[in-house]
């Protein structure tokens, strides 16, 4: 079987830029991915992790580490701040090897974020 590395796409939002909401809204991101793409940290080459300017309280990485990202290169940066856009956002990219297809991977897209990609949004 064939090896790729896929993207995987997630997004959330919080209510307030607090340490404690950006760990809680960033762990039940990256749980819901790892369920709908089965994924295992020794497959995950790397993810960035993106917040909004309103959000500087923690890194979201930190919860990766706690949930076994240890060996996975991990980057955290901030939004490009178009006027308009979602505030309070935590979005993601997961670059993951896998033998699933490019139409077998689900992005995962949560609370305020679903208005980013309807087409991917989960009701919680």
């Amino acid at each position: 079987m064939r090896m790729y590395c896929r993207g995987i796409r997630g997004a959330t939002t919080v209510e307030n830029n607090t340490r404690e909401e950006i760990l809680a809204a960033t762990r039940e991101l990256l749980q819901l991915l790892i369920e709908k793409n089965e994924i295992q940290p020794e497959n995950i080459a790397s993810a960035i992790f993106s917040l909004t300017a309103d959000l500087d309280a923690e890194f979201p990485a930190v919860e990766a580490r706690k949930l076994g990202w240890t060996d996975t290169a991990l980057m955290c940066t901030r939004e490009i701040p178009v006027p308009g856009s979602l505030q309070k956002c935590i979005r993601v990219l997961i670059h993951y090897n896998t033998t699933r297809s490019i139409q077998e991977i689900q992005h995962v897209y949560i609370h305020g974020a679903v208005s980013l990609r309807p087409s991917f949004g989960m009701n919680l």
